[in-house]
């Protein structure tokens, strides 16, 4: 394929994420499987597991557009209301303040930043990699 002048290259990737495994972050109860992340604009996408009872303990903003979808599960911004359930899109605008949030049941979503995470590494996170 020919691609214009200028275009970035296109590289396809295929992962089979029921044999990648989860990532323990450092705020208990959360895992990841980081899917993809562009290193120099600091989007990503990946999957985030939340174990019941488990969540983000303080209001917070990103520096980029939020998105995620709900696998599976039940997870509400406790502050609004908001409640995400199996099939549910989220989108949090960058410099939003929202949070805290908690899992009422084991949760599995796919969060997808199109830029970095926060403007410095959370209180609740002592591993720097966990707010990336």
């Amino acid at each position: 394929m020919n691609l214009p002048a200028g275009a970035p290259k296109l590289e396809e990737i295929l992962i089979d994420i029921e044999k990648m495994p989860w990532r323990e972050k450092s705020l208990k109860g959360i895992s990841e499987k980081m899917l993809w992340r562009n290193e120099e604009t600091g989007a990503s996408i990946a999957m985030i597991r939340f174990a019941k009872g488990s969540g983000i303990p303080a209001p917070h903003y990103h520096m980029s557009n939020q998105f995620m979808i709900c696998l599976s599960g039940k997870y509400e911004y406790t502050s609004t209301g908001v409640v995400l359930t199996a099939g549910s899109f989220y989108c949090n605008p960058k410099g939003n303040v929202h949070g805290p949030a908690l899992a009422h049941e084991d949760t599995v979503v796919i969060e997808v930043y199109d830029g970095p995470h926060y403007p410095e590494r959370p209180s609740w996170y002592t591993d720097d990699e966990d707010a990336r």
